[in-house]
């Protein structure tokens, strides 16, 4: 059985629903269709129903099999708007512009999931990454003690690296140049993040292009106090830095630059210094090496929300309703 695979199966033990506020896009709406014929998760697609419902003709999907809610049509959207505008109002919006968002198939599913209605959100095979995460920092706000939100991707290798060829890769969607403390709570929102969906103990190597001081900068020098910090506030996790990708992933290597350490050559996750290489390092990761690439997910927002990369395909946007669903049974 594949990775993606046990992830399903895990999604079954509790079924969840999830919205999907992108439903005119194809690949959504094929994704969304794959889980819920698959059974590992209720699916609601948000937006225009006649759009919607054109696209599904147009694929040969059942129409019977969709449950759609249309922003414009809904009876919640008014109710919507009002709990908006009491959320957001000391923020300076005003009921027009409350009643104007919750149209808006991004915010009326935020709603849903405020509101318990549905238990997690998916969103990014057409937004962006900011049109995603604003409403819900703005609506469903962090989780408790979340000192840093920050985003993953689930990698999925065909190779002997990590567990079994599974890594996390973080941060590689959302902070942009994370200083060092910023890196320490990436590494420990990764590693629990790890842990939740492999059921493994987390193995963190921060990297740098440097290992153990091969050379020396600025830009060593924040990955090398970032080590510091998450030793210091988090001492059970395994974790070790700086370290060059190498010498945190292959074993042979790990030992000869980094001799004696837990983590190097062992590494399942890996936290990038900075958005830059965590964006290009995943991408070459899942087009030159055929990987999977599940994100980017989202960590520290007190509900499941997760983006999706505007390249996604429908069999990761059907990946990342999976994942959803079991960070939505893990608030249990």
């Amino acid at each position: 059985m594949s990775f993606i695979e046990k992830i399903k199966e895990k999604a079954k033990e509790d079924i969840k629903t999830i919205v999907l506020p992108e439903g005119t896009d194809e690949r959504v709406l094929k994704g969304g269709i794959k889980a819920i014929e698959e059974g590992y998760a209720k699916v609601i697609f948000v937006g225009n129903e006649e759009e919607i419902l054109k696209i599904a003709i147009k694929n040969n999907i059942e129409v019977s099999n969709l449950q759609i809610v249309d922003p414009e049509k809904s009876d919640k959207t008014l109710e919507y708007a009002n709990i908006l505008f009491q959320i957001r109002k000391e923020k300076g919006m005003t009921e027009a512009q409350a009643k104007t968002l919750v149209l808006d198939p991004v915010y009326f599913g935020m709603m849903m999931l405020k509101e318990g209605e549905v238990d997690g959100l998916v969103s990014g095979a057409v937004h962006s990454t900011s049109d995603t995460l604003r409403p819900a920092l703005q609506i469903i706000k962090t989780s408790p003690g979340t000192k840093l939100v920050s985003a993953f991707f689930v990698m999925v290798t065909n190779s002997e690296y990590g567990e079994n060829g599974v890594l996390v890769f973080g941060d590689c969607g959302l902070n942009e140049n994370p200083d060092s403390e910023g890196l320490s709570e990436i590494a420990k929102s990764s590693s629990e993040s790890f842990e939740m969906f492999t059921g493994k103990k987390a193995k963190v190597a921060m990297l740098s292009y440097s290992t153990y001081g091969s050379a020396k900068s600025q830009l060593t020098d924040k990955v090398i106090e970032a080590t510091r910090l998450v030793r210091e506030k988090y001492p059970k996790l395994d974790v070790d830095g700086e370290l060059q990708l190498d010498a945190a992933i292959v074993e042979s290597v790990g030992s000869k630059k980094a001799p004696g350490s837990c983590v190097a050559g062992k590494a399942n996750v890996l936290i990038f210094p900075d958005l830059n290489s965590g964006n290009i390092g995943y991408k070459l990761v899942q087009r030159f090496g055929n990987a999977e690439a599940y994100g980017p997910l989202c960590q520290g927002i007190a509900k499941p929300v997760n983006d999706l990369s505007r390249g996604c395909s429908s069999d990761d946007v059907a990946g990342v309703i999976a994942f959803t669903a079991i960070q939505a049974q893990k608030l249990k």
